[in-house]
């Protein structure tokens, strides 16, 4: 999941996602940044996801690697409310549960779902994001379904201007907030998001890769 040159158009299989026709795409490239090559995210009062089928044994290789950057938080941001439920930057990791995890309660939910949003929605999701105003290690569900659990993995402008890495056990956070250790990785996602809340962000991700629980991230020199 790295890339070979710079593109105007982020090279398939990475597919762009448009939930919402009412509001702008989140516009995606590849470039170069302070060195780095990968997908650059250009959000203004816009949202979409930028995403790939990703296949992955995650009891053999449950930890996702990457390395991200913004140019700033977002202000008005706040996770709790849907007015706020907007990021710089997020990393969306969706699954597909065993049938009998699924009652017809949520088959039911899942189903209305699909009906408004398209085949895009999973039967759960993580969003591992960098927030603005909660602490690294949050976790919530997100304003708008509990189908979707937060977790902020970064948080602030301490690090805003540069690359940093990141490092998350996949499976472990399915388990703690599904409680379903047979949850299958399907696809991943990146996305500045700021629909909600009208800002404006810029985002870069890059390394995307996963490794065993006790291997080290190998990111790429600059």
């Amino acid at each position: 999941m790295r890339f070979d040159a710079e593109s105007a158009d982020v090279p398939t299989p990475w597919r762009v996602i448009h939930l919402d026709k009412k509001v702008p795409a989140t516009r995606y490239s590849v470039m170069r940044t302070d060195g780095v090559l990968g997908i650059v995210a250009e959000a203004d009062h816009s949202m979409a996801l930028l995403a790939r089928a990703v296949e992955v044994d995650l009891q053999r290789t449950p930890i996702l690697c990457w390395r991200w950057r913004i140019d700033a938080p977002l202000v008005k941001a706040d996770m709790a409310t849907r007015a706020g439920d907007d990021y710089a930057a997020r990393v969306y990791v969706s699954f597909a549960l065993p049938p009998d995890e699924i009652g017809w309660v949520l088959r039911g939910q899942l189903a209305l779902a699909r009906t408004i949003w398209g085949d895009a929605v999973p039967d759960a999701a993580i969003n591992y994001v960098w927030d603005n105003r909660h602490p690294v290690g949050t976790r919530k569900p997100n304003a708008y379904t509990d189908r979707t659990r937060m977790i902020v993995a970064e948080s602030g402008a301490g690090n805003a201007g540069k690359w940093v890495a990141a490092r998350h056990d996949i499976r472990q956070d399915v388990i703690a907030e599904f409680d379903s250790p047979l949850a299958r990785l399907i696809q991943l996602s990146v996305a500045a998001d700021t629909d909600n809340t009208g800002e404006s962000a810029r985002a870069g991700f890059a390394d995307f890769h996963f490794v065993g629980r006790d291997a080290a991230c190998s990111f790429e020199a600059n």
